[in-house]
């Protein structure tokens, strides 16, 4: 049986400060899980928690969708953001990325920039692989049913994209699959969550499975 735990985003918040930075002196948080599970939205509400504690600044959130050189770069996109995002802040120094369009189909010339400070996040599928896992303060997968994420993408870009939709969750399962992305995050959440809640505020833990080849697991903790 699968049991939720309600959290507050103010909690983990805080526990992210209180976490060790790894990526020279900033926490890097990944957000990671499939497409339409609802990572950018945990994203966005953690960010809004940090900024909200007191002295509390808005972290940069940095969506790995915007570094996608097409379709065909669901997984190999990682060079651009090392060079672009997570040298120069490792070295204590502001990074910037040109954003992908995909109506344009090229990377815009204005640089986003990503300034230095006391956390980073990063959202996007394979945010929390195994390379960048050594720099993690904290690593977060979120999760829901495969119908509901194929509906909440093809509501939100059109089902012209279902060829590709399709051809892109088959890369996702394989890669989660090879990575062991879900059973080694921190914290795992229910991006589809049936228990009353407030959502602007809170979010549902799930357990994390067991790795493969181990015994049963409980949620753990969420920072290491």
């Amino acid at each position: 049986m699968t049991v939720t735990v309600v959290e507050a985003y103010a909690g983990l918040a805080r526990r992210v400060l209180a976490g060790p930075a790894r990526l020279g002196r900033t926490r890097l948080v990944a957000v990671d899980g499939p497409s339409g599970a609802g990572k950018s939205v945990f994203a966005t509400r953690l960010a809004d928690a940090l900024a909200a504690l007191p002295g509390g600044v808005r972290p940069p959130v940095v969506h790995t969708d915007d570094l996608l050189d097409g379709w065909d770069d669901q997984l190999t996109f990682w060079p651009r953001l090392q060079e672009w995002v997570l040298a120069p802040v490792r070295a204590g120094r502001p990074g910037a990325y040109r954003r992908y369009s995909w109506v344009r189909r090229r990377f815009l010339d204005r640089p986003v920039p990503v300034p230095v400070g006391p956390v980073l996040v990063v959202e996007g599928v394979s945010s929390a692989r195994a390379a960048a896992r050594p720099e993690l303060t904290l690593s977060v997968f979120v999760t829901a049913p495969a119908a509901l994420r194929l509906s909440r993408a093809v509501a939100r870009d059109g089902a012209e994209i279902l060829p590709e939709l399709r051809r892109w969750h088959a890369g996702e399962r394989a890669h989660f699959a090879a990575d062991g992305t879900e059973a080694a995050a921190d914290l795992v959440v229910d991006g589809a969550p049936a228990l009353p809640h407030d959502p602007t505020s809170y979010y549902l833990r799930r357990p994390r499975p067991a790795p493969a080849g181990s015994g049963p697991t409980g949620a753990g903790g969420a920072l290491r």
